[in-house]
């Protein structure tokens, strides 16, 4: 029997297509095997948000090379969809599907030569229909990715991912439903909406919102849990606020990317939204929702930030008080607006935003944390740990970690926290405490 292989560098969306990917190969009779193992093929699920991902997806693919020089290698993803020439031009690979066609890649592989280069890429901007890639299993997680939409519209002045992944388009709400309803029947309790741009969902299609699918899915029985991934502001409003409000299941974490705390520099990366847009948004997210955490990602060195603009980040940071932050530094992506303006911000001036940024955060996240020591949360725990401890996440993605014998994978408890350390909040499950 065959055995393929799988690398996934990148978001969430990229973590379901992989997993929907791996399993067209178990339907067609091949072994998946750990992308270390020596395999016959091997499919590298590549990222293009920074040149970092980039740079990252090569190195794995000339490892697979390594592993097995005689290996049919597949490259998929967005930087396959941006670059897929440079792509193919990596020595070993022979296949380069990008960012759709990923439902016929068993047949694609299996009617390539391994002497061949195969440059299967089309254009993704004229395409308007969602590629369905449905999952029924998923290997060893509590949670389960659910990808409901592709695609973007924004067009922000720095990022690739619109050319990479095309216009918005919109997974059927019947289609989304019934793979809910298919994993909580093999016992998942936590779901994670996932896509480029989720807070779109529904505006390709004229009868449905993303209010309206969280309402649906929170019908739905056996799942316990509704996660939403990643939510850009510009199409946030009280409105959706007010309508999610009822969804019994839906998890009160909210990762919303703010980008940088200044609207000059906001304006300059065609974010469509101001600091006070985004600090009415918050507002209302902690109005309807007491204990939510509201999380986000910062850009630092952004071409032309200068230190009144980075100031200004750091103040509205204090200001919201995040419950957490992906901190990240301006990455030149060829063929953006932004790669093409004069004032580029030298490496070590980012190097030192990135480091104050990331302390402050660290303080607004330790202060968010703090607010629940003492009180007792539903926790559902996921994996064992160093040290004799099991770790889970709340509803409000704190990580929680317990001593404990008892396997605790896949289970709620109800945990009382004690205290507080590098991020993760320690305790104890009630029954435990005298």
């Amino acid at each position: 029997m065959k055995k393929a292989a799988f690398y996934t560098l990148g978001c969430k969306v990229n973590q379901y297509e992989t997993e929907a990917m791996a399993e067209l190969f178990q339907n067609s009779g091949y072994t998946v095997c750990d992308f270390s193992d020596r395999a016959d093929i091997y499919v590298i699920n590549t990222c293009s948000v920074t040149n970092m991902g980039d740079r990252k997806s090569r190195q794995i693919i000339r490892r697979a090379k390594k592993t097995n020089p005689n290996a049919i290698i597949v490259v998929t993803g967005c930087y396959a969809q941006t670059a897929p020439e440079e792509v193919l031009a990596i020595e070993g690979v022979n296949l380069v599907i990008g960012t759709k066609d990923r439902k016929n890649i068993v047949s694609l592989v299996e009617n390539i030569e391994p002497s061949e280069n195969i440059n299967y890429v089309s254009d993704i901007m004229s395409n308007h229909e969602f590629e369905e890639l449905q999952i029924k299993r998923y290997s060893n997680r509590t949670r389960a990715f659910i990808k409901v939409q592709e695609g973007c519209n924004q067009f922000c002045s720095y990022c690739i991912i619109p050319y990479a992944r095309g216009p918005v388009r919109s997974r059927p709400i019947d289609e989304v439903l019934a793979e809910v309803r298919e994993l909580a029947a093999n016992g998942f309790k936590e779901i994670i909406l996932v896509g480029i741009h989720i807070a779109s969902y529904g505006s390709d299609q004229n009868n449905v919102t993303l209010a309206d699918l969280i309402l649906a899915v929170d019908k739905i029985d056996g799942i316990e849990r509704i996660r939403l991934s990643s939510i850009e502001p510009m199409t946030l409003n009280q409105t959706f606020i007010d309508s999610i409000k009822p969804a019994k299941k839906l998890c009160h974490h909210f990762h919303i990317s703010l980008q940088s705390g200044c609207d000059e520099t906001l304006r300059r990366m065609n974010r469509k939204y101001t600091t006070a847009q985004f600090k009415e948004i918050v507002d209302g997210l902690r109005a309807a929702f007491s204990d939510a955490a509201i999380t986000t990602d910062i850009m630092v060195g952004f071409p032309d930030e200068t230190d009144d603009e980075f100031n200004a980040t750091v103040e509205f940071i204090r200001k919201v008080s995040f419950a957490d932050a992906h901190v990240f530094q301006y990455s030149q992506r060829r063929g953006t607006p932004a790669a093409k303006r004069a004032g580029q911000i030298s490496p070590s001036v980012k190097e030192v935003r990135s480091k104050i940024i990331i302390d402050e955060t660290k303080k607004t996240r330790d202060e968010f944390l703090s607010i629940f020591i003492g009180q007792t949360m539903r926790v559902l725990f996921e994996q064992p740990v160093k040290g004799g401890f099991f770790e889970g996440k709340t509803d409000n993605y704190i990580t929680v970690r317990v001593k404990s014998s008892e396997h605790l994978n896949d289970e709620f408890r109800s945990v009382t926290l004690d205290t507080i350390s590098d991020g993760i909040a320690y305790g104890k499950i009630k029954e435990d405490i005298v």
